[in-house]
């Protein structure tokens, strides 16, 4: 495959308004990259960015090979009845164009992507009728159905259960084994950990680099307020102190 996605001193937002900038990443095939952090910490923003949804405010974004993009779920913008095999379907336009009819490959990689998922049981039934968990399956199978070089996901295990997302992650990695990029936006820090790059962003970037070296205490507690440490055995929640003007 032939996915790259490289930034530098790359500033994303809205109109004039920076969210984070000074990112600088270098992403080849095989590599998994967490956004991580909390709601409006630029996530969102930066992964429509390298989508291509949203221009950069300044810096340089280069961004090759065929792109699979998940976007955050908005259960209301199906007032259509269609059906979650119809969502899945979808994957595939890109690939047929205006005219071209679907092939037995179209249909092997649809079907293929919602045995992945779990989605397949339900595949007639009217996405309006699914569940949270259900209609995620079956965003992600659409993703999958794509066959991308690149996989760009907002927030990809909402509404799945543990078992879920340890079925996602899995997923992941078997997409990294064929060579895909892979870029989520998450607040899951056991997804961060097994991916190969992590970014923490708090309205700036506040770590980048190797799981090891980003997921730290003290970086967690600049991110979201909160860290977890491990003392003799004992999981220890650490809060980032109130400040009082005096």
């Amino acid at each position: 495959m032939s996915g790259r996605i490289e930034t530098e001193h790359l500033a994303v937002g809205f109109g004039d308004h920076v969210v984070v900038d000074a990112v600088d990443l270098r992403l080849e095939p095989g590599d998994a990259l967490a956004l991580v952090g909390s709601n409006g910490s630029g996530k969102s923003t930066l992964l429509r960015s390298l989508v291509g949804l949203l221009p950069p405010l300044s810096g340089r974004v280069d961004v090759e090979g065929r792109i699979g993009y998940l976007g955050q779920d908005h259960a209301q913008s199906f007032v259509l009845a269609l059906r979650a095999l119809d969502v899945v379907r979808m994957g595939r336009f890109g690939r047929l164009g205006l005219v071209r009819r679907p092939s037995a490959a179209d249909h092997r990689a649809v079907d293929e992507a919602m045995v992945r998922t779990g989605c397949r049981e339900f595949g007639n039934r009217p996405m309006r009728e699914l569940s949270g968990g259900q209609r995620q399956r079956v965003r992600l199978a659409q993703v999958l159905a794509t066959q991308a070089d690149l996989l760009l996901v907002d927030e990809p295990t909402a509404a799945i259960d543990a078992a879920g997302r340890e079925h996602w992650l899995e997923i992941v990695a078997q997409e990294r084994a064929r060579g895909a990029i892979v870029v989520s936006a998450t607040h899951d820090i056991g997804e961060a950990a097994r991916s190969s790059q992590v970014l923490l962003l708090a309205g700036r970037v506040v770590a980048a680099g190797p799981p090891a070296a980003v997921l730290t205490p003290a970086h967690l507690l600049a991110t979201f307020g909160i860290a977890l440490a491990q003392i003799d055995s004992v999981v220890v929640a650490t809060e980032e102190p109130h400040r009082h003007d005096h």
